[in-house]
């Protein structure tokens, strides 16, 4: 038998999988220098997003998926 894969610990606390299998992640751009952003843009934020098409399948590798 071939040995497990291991979960990234890191990938792990940054991205969540839905019940549908999709890869969810938070916005870039939100942790610092506020004042200066709109209150729609910083709501926006507040969202998680999806992860990129391109992303998905090394994020998926990464969480052992």
């Amino acid at each position: 038998m071939s040995p497990k894969q291991k979960t990234n610990k890191a990938a792990k606390k940054r991205f969540k999988v839905t019940g549908a299998g999709k890869l969810l992640r938070r916005h870039a751009m939100q942790s610092h220098n506020l004042e200066h952003k709109s209150a729609k843009r910083k709501r926006s934020f507040a969202r998680d997003h999806e992860v990129a098409e391109a992303d998905a399948p090394e994020v998926r590798r990464l969480l052992g998926r």
